[in-house]
């Protein structure tokens, strides 16, 4: 499946240290947690793990977890990470290169009680192939867990930036270019949750994620620890509270497939 990120990895990759990236991060862990509960174990796919954030906090919680990514770059990234793990969080990882799409034929179907997808359908013209490969792979009662622009608020950035060119081209969306000069792809939130609907998703909760912070700058530093705990506090109080969850630049949605 066609994917715009190529173009931007190496900026991505650089600015993983940033202030919006450890706020993305630190939100959707978070918020994740509190859908996982405290039971180790799950058998967990990240689809488009990328340098693997998330697959390494899920392993150091007991989950036993695979990786899928395109990218050599960033599984070579991840590889390395893990290797520092002590060796039984390093040992409840699995890496597999592939893209998003070939989930639905890499891994058996309902194989996993926990799925990520987060900050990839935003680089894909159409996400429906890739819902339906999550939705395969997920076992009934598994948690689906989907990070996306935010479809309905696209033209917040630009508007608050002032570029009214950017700000009037997305009310028409969902095509924008993105920081990393790409063009990407927003989702709207009703929509999502039909489309999940329609795959025997169901959608429990959602949040707004990276309000408040997403007009720093990319090369943004992290404060001190003091002042990130409250800045982060802000950050998941809003992300889960109306009106402002709405407005955030990423959705943050968790589906589950009935147990039954």
């Amino acid at each position: 499946m066609s994917t715009t990120f190529a173009a931007g990895e190496e900026q991505w990759r650089a600015h993983l240290g940033s202030l919006r990236q450890v706020v993305r991060q630190e939100l959707v862990t978070r918020q994740l947690a509190g859908h996982l509960g405290g039971r180790p174990g799950f058998r967990a796919l990240d689809v488009g793990c990328g340098q693997g954030t998330q697959v390494l906090r899920l392993a150091r919680r007991g989950h036993l977890v695979t990786g899928l990514d395109s990218s050599p770059s960033l599984l070579q990234d991840l590889d390395q990470a893990r290797r520092a793990e002590p060796p039984e969080v390093a040992g409840r990882v699995r890496l597999v290169r592939g893209d998003a799409l070939s989930a639905g034929g890499l891994f058996a179907a309902a194989s996993f009680d926990v799925v990520l997808c987060h900050g990839v359908l935003m680089y894909l013209p159409d996400p429906g192939p890739v819902l339906a490969a999550i939705a395969r792979v997920t076992a009934p009662g598994g948690l689906v867990s989907l990070l996306v622009r935010n479809g309905d608020a696209l033209a917040m950035r630009p508007g608050l930036q002032g570029d009214w060119a950017a700000a009037a081209a997305a009310f028409a969306g969902p095509g924008y270019r993105n920081r990393l000069g790409v063009q990407a792809r927003a989702d709207r939130r009703a929509d999502l949750t039909a489309a999940l609907a329609a795959l025997g998703l169901r959608v429990e909760s959602w949040y707004g994620v990276r309000l408040f912070t997403d007009q720093a700058g990319d090369d943004a530093p992290v404060p001190d620890a003091d002042t990130l705990r409250l800045l982060l506090d802000c950050e998941e109080r809003a992300g889960r509270s109306d009106p402002y969850r709405a407005v955030a630049a990423l959705l943050h949605l968790l589906a589950r497939r009935p147990a039954g």
